[in-house]
């Protein structure tokens, strides 16, 4: 599995940049599509893929400690659904 690491590594060396100048460049990106998902709903990148806003419903759970059961809220997490290319 690669990392986080691993493309600040690789855009470092594909584009003549310092890892430093690299972690920036990737992190900004990463910035860029989380706060477009949080407004718009999606990001579409051609070639690459989307990633969209999806709502989980609440479930139910087990406390894993004493077995009594919860509620888990329901939240807004991100996903990412690779294109056809």
């Amino acid at each position: 599995m690669a990392t986080k690491a691993d493309v600040v590594a690789v855009v470092a060396r594909t584009s003549d940049l310092t890892k430093k100048n690299a972690a920036e460049i990737v992190d900004n990106v990463f910035e860029a599509i989380d706060t477009l998902c949080q407004t718009e709903g999606k990001v579409t990148i051609k070639g690459f893929g989307t990633f969209a806003m999806k709502t989980r419903a609440a479930k139910q759970g087990r406390n894993p400690q004493t077995g009594e059961p919860l509620t888990i809220a329901a939240k807004t997490v991100m996903a990412f659904k690779q294109s056809n290319k």
